[in-house]
């Protein structure tokens, strides 16, 4: 059972990459004199989003159901009938009739 769900930590480490990236690029404005310190910044994000990206990849995906294919059963065997004689009351007296029993 997993805590969280996958797809929605992904768009919400997308969403934190993209806040950071757009937070860190309206900081300062980049100055010809500060020693490589964009592109030592621009590296060290590269870095960090690759291995995080790398992470989030490198997760196996859970194996798939068994299939077990479509079960057979065998019908139901038909009722057993058969007609023996009974006596019924027809309203004037008994007569015998031949009626259908079934189990």
């Amino acid at each position: 059972m997993r805590i969280f769900d996958i797809k929605a930590f992904r768009a919400a480490m997308a969403a934190a990459v993209a806040a950071t990236a757009f937070a860190a690029s309206a900081g300062a404005p980049a100055r010809a004199d500060d020693g490589g310190a964009a592109a030592a910044g621009l590296i060290g994000g590269l870095a960090l989003g690759a291995l995080a990206g790398g992470a989030l990849a490198s997760q196996s995906r859970p194996y798939p159901p068994p299939y077990y294919g479509p079960s057979y059963y065998p019908p139901p065997p038909p009722p057993r009938c058969w007609t023996e004689p009974q006596a019924v009351w027809d309203g004037y007296a008994y007569v015998y009739q031949r009626v259908r029993v079934c189990e």
